[in-house]
């Protein structure tokens, strides 16, 4: 095993999440800090952070549990601190690994609310298109739910990374990971629309390239302006659900599934952590990734519907 230099340790792990998982700052700062709990309570019970027992890190976690840290909190701070372990395993510094044993707290089942397609619907048409920015806000709407995003994707969503014309949008996601996303013709249609009143704003200088500007700054739109955008839109529309722009993501999820889509290409559209690795991404061709989503995609079955597609 590796010399014992725990300031030396802690600085290469930082490393390893910064350049290995590519964590972003913030992913980071939390991960430390949570590590920090147990640093804390070691060095309090005198024991040596390379030298820990299963029964150590029982009694840890009971103590999170004594001072009122919520299960799912606890949850939090343990993925963290098996993070930590494994990688000094990987890296040589403990022969074995002490959290492998340990189970999760028991956590109270927590759903989101999902909206149904008719409430879909219902939201977007709400929107007053008489506004000047109806359209975008029209859009954005149908973008969130058509794709599934993140609402740091969509506003970081820029005018290079679309093509249209294949069906495809690139997503830069967690860990600047980018994806290839499907959108569907409704989705097309909102912002072909939408282009014509953008192209009325005068973008200030570093921001031409985003697809979702500020009417009146010229700027790409915030997060909390896309929050406050189906805040609106929702009580607007009489819908009586805590409703956020993850709402749609959630509910697009869980369209495809119920129509059938395969959940692995459900999960590379999403871009979620555990399965957006290249090979899982080698795996998967990216057209049948599409012809899936444009199969079971709601939005896809009434667009051939109405336009008398087979």
């Amino acid at each position: 095993m590796k010399p014992n230099n725990t300031s030396h340790i802690f600085e290469r792990y930082r490393q390893y999440l910064r350049l290995e998982k590519s964590f972003s700052a913030n992913t980071l700062d939390a991960y430390c800090k949570d590590l920090d709990k147990l640093r804390n309570y070691l060095s309090g019970e005198n024991i040596d952070m390379l030298e820990v027992s299963l029964d150590d890190l029982h009694h840890f976690i009971a103590s999170l549990h004594d001072i009122g840290i919520h299960p799912r909190s606890q949850a939090r701070i343990l993925s963290g601190i098996r993070s930590f372990y494994r990688f000094l395993l990987l890296e040589d510094y403990i022969e074995s690994d002490p959290t492998e044993l340990i189970e999760n707290p028991r956590l109270g089942i927590r759903l989101p609310d999902v909206l149904s397609v008719h409430e879909i619907d219902t939201i977007i048409a709400s929107v007053d298109l008489s506004k000047t920015e109806g359209q975008r806000d029209r859009a954005i709407l149908e973008v969130l739910y058509s794709c599934g995003l993140r609402v740091s994707e969509l506003c970081n969503l820029k005018l290079s990374d679309l093509n249209l014309p294949e069906g495809f949008i690139r997503v830069e996601g967690k860990g600047n990971k980018q994806r290839l996303v499907p959108i569907s013709p409704r989705a097309i249609d909102e912002l072909t629309i939408y282009f014509e009143a953008r192209s009325y704003i005068q973008p200030k200088h570093g921001h031409e390239d985003y697809v979702f500007l500020s009417f009146r700054r010229g700027t790409k739109l915030s997060r909390i302006m896309v929050f406050h955008i189906v805040k609106v839109q929702t009580e607007l529309a009489g819908i009586d659900k805590t409703v956020s722009p993850h709402t749609f993501r959630h509910s697009f999820a869980t369209h495809l599934l119920e129509g059938g889509a395969n959940l692995r290409a459900i999960q590379c559209m999403l871009g979620h952590e555990s399965i957006t690795t290249t090979e899982i991404y080698a795996h998967i061709d990216n057209q049948r990734l599409r012809e899936e989503i444009i199969e079971h995609h709601p939005r896809n079955i009434k667009y051939r519907r109405e336009h008398g597609i087979g």
